[in-house]
C-alpha cells in the first residue's frame, strides 16, 4: 500500500490532465491522495475532487502565502465547508509561516496561524503545518495552541527539531527531496526517525523526485521517494510504505478500503 499524504491535485498544474494523473497513481499502487486546500477557492476545488473521487481525500485551509487577502467571513466558510464534508475532509491546512518568500507579512502569518488552529480544534481535525525558515516561531505557535495532532509538511528542520515536533504529537513528512544528492539534512532525519513517525508526501506539482526531476511531480511518483527512504533506513521499501500508509490513514481518520 502506498499513499501521498499531501498533494495539490487541485491547482491549475493538473487542469489539462487530471483524471490521467490520478488514474496513473492508482495504477502505480498509490491507494489514496490526500489534496491539500491553501485558500478558499482551492480548498472548495480540493473538497469537489474527494467528493468525486473514492480513494481521494482533502483538507482545508489558508496557506500563509495568503495569510494577508483573509478575513474573517474566509475562516468561515473554510469551517463551513469543512463541517458539510466530515466524511471526506480530513485535516485543517496547509496552515502556518513562511518566513523565506515573506509573500504576507510576518504579523498577519502569526495571526491567521492562530485563528486556524483555533479552528482545527473546534472542528477536531489534525493539522497540516507549513514551515519555512520560521522553525522557531512554528514550534513556539503550535505549543501554544494546544494542538497536539497534526503533521510538519515537507519538513525542512533538523533532527532535533524533528524530536520536538514528536514530543508535540506530530508526525514528520518526508518529500521527494529527500532523493537529492545534496539533500543531507532530511536524508538524516529519515535515517533517524522511527518509521512508526513518518508519512510519506509529493507535495505535487512541487519538488518531483529523482528519477523526475524537471518534470511536473504527481502523486504517482511517491514510490520512489519510499524507495529511497527505504535505502537509507537499510530496509525493505515495501515496509516503508505499508507502515507510513497505516500511519496516514491512523491520523486522517481513513478507514475504508481504496478504489483503484
Amino acid at each position: 500500500m502506498l499513499i501521498d499524504s499531501h498533494a495539490h491535485l487541485e491547482m491549475k498544474e493538473f487542469d489539462s490532465d487530471r483524471e490521467e494523473v490520478i488514474k496513473r497513481a492508482g495504477s502505480e499502487g498509490v491507494d489514496f491522495i490526500v489534496t491539500v486546500g491553501t485558500n478558499l477557492k482551492l480548498s472548495l476545488k480540493a473538497v469537489a475532487l474527494a467528493d468525486q473521487y473514492e480513494n481521494i481525500y482533502a483538507t482545508v485551509g489558508v496557506h500563509p502565502h495568503d495569510a494577508a487577502k483573509t478575513e474573517k467571513n474566509t475562516l468561515e466558510a473554510l469551517k463551513e465547508l469543512a463541517g458539510a464534508h466530515r466524511q471526506k475532509v480530513v485535516a485543517y491546512g496547509e496552515i502556518g509561516l513562511d518566513f523565506f518568500r515573506d509573500i504576507s507579512p510576518r504579523e498577519k502569518q502569526l495571526e491567521i496561524f492562530g485563528r486556524q488552529l483555533e479552528l482545527a480544534g473546534e472542528l477536531n481535525l489534525p493539522v497540516i503545518i507549513h514551515d519555512r525558515e520560521a522553525h522557531k516561531q512554528t514550534l513556539e505557535t503550535v505549543k501554544a495552541s494546544g494542538i497536539r495532532r497534526g503533521v510538519f509538511h515537507c519538513f525542512s528542520g533538523d533532527y532535533e527539531m524533528a524530536k520536538e515536533c514528536l514530543d508535540l504529537g506530530f508526525y514528520i513528512s518526508i518529500p521527494g527531496v529527500v532523493t537529492f544528492d545534496k539533500a543531507k539534512t532530511v536524508q538524516d532525519v529519515a535515517q533517524r526517525l522511527p518509521l512508526s513517525s513518518m508519512l510519506l508526501e509529493t507535495d505535487a506539482p512541487y519538488l518531483t523526485p529523482v528519477p523526475h526531476r524537471g518534470k511536473r511531480n504527481e502523486p504517482s511518483f511517491i514510490i520512489h521517494t519510499a524507495k529511497k527512504v527505504a535505502e537509507i533506513k537499510k530496509i525493505p521499501w515495501e515496509e516503508v510504505a505499508q507502515v507510513t500508509a497505516r500511519n496516514t490513514m491512523n491520523l486522517f481518520g481513513i478507514k475504508v478500503s481504496p478504489v483503484n
